[in-house]
């Protein structure tokens, strides 16, 4: 079991401090689980209060044991309720404060009332940016987990091209991918941060099947088995001369990196063998562009505006209709983190050691979709590879 370092955690809390003091908080609390292991290396039920200046609490209602266990802070301490909280901090030396950072893009609102009301009468902000900028800023710990994250998705890619058969269904292929997945580390929660956000493993799929959009904010969607988790793959059963989809979010030690691999069973028809080649172009573009100062929706403007070149305005990142307005999204300890390689970006710059994935890709309705994805990291020479499976369209 990998345990966050102290220093590791000190350094997220303050940097995460200096956004606190620049915003004019006194404070920010935090709830919600992605951000508590971020910054506490923990996702213990609680609550973590870092004040602008001093040490972080990390309080815990359950498991206390385990909190303390796992996390790396100093000061981790039991509470029953939200109404320990004012009590601790003073205990502390802390003032409560009059202006509360929260994550308000996440938080529901009964939990939100009572936390509000247990911190007495003060003003909250939302400090939902502020913890996403410092998130998306990895640190060299960070990076080579992620790279441990990319070995099973080198497992993965092997195994597609031991198991894949004319006649095997989408679900056989998906469960064959999954196992080997699994015996390798993988968690099996792949965390969003998004509302009804939800993904297991990835997306597995062939032929029209890849082509049918569905409600998740992704390029791809699916059949999936049933309407109550509608993506993913389905009882299809794959055939030959038909694009076969694999795209995977690895996970190893709580971080993801996400890869999409394409395979087929005799060859494909030219204009998708075309498609393909097409993407990666796109995709090679990006990986020029992007350099630090270079502005999220910069990268995905001069992408899309590639793509509408090369004709495929009505299938770009997405069947027509269903289209998003995306190319890349950073990765992390959530699939949907910061940088947003995205329309309207252009007041957010690229840093060196943020990490994205870029997935430029096309769907023909009917037909199905083609395209690649890759993880990278920026840096002041440009983009680093991150997963490294062999690119060119497999074939059987």
């Amino acid at each position: 079991m990998r345990l966050t370092p102290t220093l590791e955690l000190e350094s997220r809390i303050g940097r995460l401090q200096e956004e606190i003091a620049l915003a004019k908080m006194d404070a920010v609390l935090i709830l919600q689980n992605a951000d508590m292991f971020y910054f506490t290396g923990s996702i213990q039920q609680g609550a973590l209060f870092i004040p602008v200046s001093g040490k972080a609490l990390y309080m815990v209602r359950k498991d206390f044991s385990r909190a303390r266990m796992e996390s790396g802070l100093q000061d981790v301490l039991p509470i029953k309720s939200p109404k320990d909280i004012p009590v601790l901090v003073a205990d502390h030396g802390y003032q409560m404060p009059q202006s509360l950072g929260m994550e308000l893009d996440v938080l529901p609102v009964k939990t939100y009332q009572r936390f509000k009301k247990a911190m007495g009468d003060c003003q909250v902000c939302d400090a939902s940016h502020l913890i996403r900028k410092i998130r998306a800023v990895k640190s060299d710990y960070e990076i080579g987990i992620l790279k441990d994250a990319a070995l099973i998705l080198g497992k993965i890619h092997q195994r597609a091209k031991e198991v894949i058969r004319e006649g095997m269904t989408d679900l056989d292929l998906a469960a064959e991918l999954e196992y080997v997945a699994r015996k390798a580390g993988h968690q099996g929660l792949i965390r969003m941060r998004g509302f009804n956000n939800e993904l297991f493993y990835g997306h597995i799929f062939s032929g029209p099947d890849s082509a049918v959009p569905t409600y998740s904010d992704t390029p791809l969607g699916g059949v999936g088995l049933n309407p109550s988790f509608a993506q993913g793959a389905s009882y299809k059963r794959i055939k030959a001369h038909e694009p076969i989809t694999i795209d995977f979010g690895g996970v190893f030690d709580g971080y993801i990196v996400d890869q999409t691999r394409m395979f087929c069973v005799g060859g494909l028809p030219d204009h998708l063998l075309s498609a393909y080649q097409d993407m990666v172009a796109i995709q090679d573009h990006a990986k020029e562009l992007s350099r630090p100062g270079i502005s999220w929706g910069a990268v995905y403007d001069s992408c899309f505006e590639l793509a509408n070149r090369m004709g495929y305005a009505d299938q770009f990142m997405g069947v027509k209709g269903a289209q998003v307005a995306f190319v890349g999204h950073g990765v992390g300890v959530e699939l949907d983190e910061y940088p947003f390689i995205a329309r309207g970006f252009h007041s957010e710059v690229l840093e060196e050691n943020m990490v994205f994935a870029l997935e430029p890709k096309v769907v023909f309705a009917g037909l199905g979709a083609i395209g690649i994805e890759n993880t990278f990291w920026v840096t002041v020479d440009g983009l680093k590879h991150i997963t490294f499976a062999d690119q060119n369209l497999v074939v059987i």
